[in-house]
């Protein structure tokens, strides 16, 4: 190649300067020439103004950036919608944000019910199981986590990390997104904590000695291995013949009660006994539908983190007496009736909207 020949160096100028510089180097042998500007790279001159021009078009250029930057700021402030990816419960018109309302009846629930579970992983296995997808794709974890976590939805428009009030209408009210990420931020924080460092206290808060003292988790290090423990509290303060338990290894304690739990909600007399609670709120749910709610707990106890592992214990679980027979368990017919109710609405109507998901 030996000349390039353009109309104007202006729209040239647009590239990148390094797009530019083979045509100024001697070493390529390449005369550069504009048929409306006068003049070519093959003099001095030619080779200044070339420079000169490609400056102006690199200023020229953030110039352009900086006013669409601003641009899209404003307009975000004044909370309208810069297109991206479409928020399932909206869609797009004039270059609004339009509620969904059969989307939008999913959304509000997977919300509610997120409040009553505590769980992501329970969450989208309800959600799988049900068949509710997103527009045709399946909800996972991080899809999940992502909807809980947009501001969008209260009506929200956000840019670099400011949330403005938006022009289009809110899908949930600010009551219900503060309590779900009152859950999300405490639970990413323990979950962090806890997976990386120890197992947490299953039963802290729940678990009492003989006497109905309350039992404290506490744990020691010896050559490097933690060893965890629940300790009565009369015995941290008077001694360790102050309670005939005193202390119990916490792993062994904590094994016994999950496999009482996982045993106990299997049982015909739970399942009926569940049935009844849930039939005296008014649910329309049968004797059927608990038992399979309740069979669901148990394949996927293994594959939840320890802090949802612990949430549920909680959700549960009343409390657990240790005594020298044995360990003794109330669960709380309410926390099994949050963990079955699939939908905080009717059960008939929501499995209609159901139907609209899949």
């Amino acid at each position: 190649m030996e000349l390039i020949e353009v109309r104007k160096i202006a729209p040239l100028g647009l590239l990148l300067p390094a797009a530019t510089k083979p045509f100024t180097n001697d070493r390529n042998d390449v005369t550069f020439v504009s048929i409306t500007q006068s003049f070519n790279t093959t003099t001095s001159m030619g080779r200044l103004t070339l420079n000169i021009l490609l400056s102006f078009a690199q200023f020229e250029r953030e110039v352009i950036g900086e006013r669409v930057r601003d641009k899209v700021a404003a307009s975000r402030r004044k909370g309208i919608w810069m297109g991206g990816p479409l928020p399932f419960g909206y869609r797009c018109a004039d270059r609004k944000l339009l509620v969904v309302e059969e989307e939008a009846v999913i959304v509000r629930m997977i919300f509610d019910r997120f409040i009553r579970v505590g769980s992501a992983t329970l969450l989208v296995k309800e959600l799988a199981d049900q068949g509710i997808s997103r527009r045709g794709k399946k909800l996972d974890k991080g899809g999940l986590y992502k909807m809980l976590a947009n501001p969008l939805y209260i009506g929200k428009a956000v840019h670099k990390g400011v949330a403005y009030d938006g022009e289009h209408q809110p899908i949930i009210d600010q009551a219900l997104w503060d309590k779900v990420r009152s859950i999300t931020e405490v639970s990413s924080c323990v979950r962090a904590n806890r997976t990386r460092v120890q197992t947490p206290a299953l039963l802290k808060g729940l678990i009492f000695a003989p006497g109905g003292r309350a039992m404290t988790p506490s744990h020691t290090r010896k050559k490097g291995r933690l060893y965890r423990y629940y300790v009565t509290t009369n015995v941290i303060k008077e001694g360790p013949d102050a309670c005939p338990v005193g202390r119990v290894p916490a792993a062994q304690v904590e094994n016994a009660v999950i496999d009482q739990l996982r045993s106990l909600l299997r049982t015909p007399e739970m399942v009926a006994r569940t049935w009844k609670s849930v039939h005296a709120e008014g649910e329309a749910m049968t004797e059927k539908d608990v038992a399979a709610a309740l069979g669901q707990l148990d394949p996927l106890w293994d594959e939840l983190f320890p802090a949802e592992q612990t949430r549920i214990v909680q959700l549960l679980v009343e409390r657990v007496d240790i005594s020298t027979d044995g360990v003794h368990i109330a669960l709380r017919t309410e926390g099994l009736r949050a963990l079955l109710e699939p939908f905080p609405a009717d059960w008939t109507e929501q499995r209609r909207l159901l139907s609209l998901g899949r």
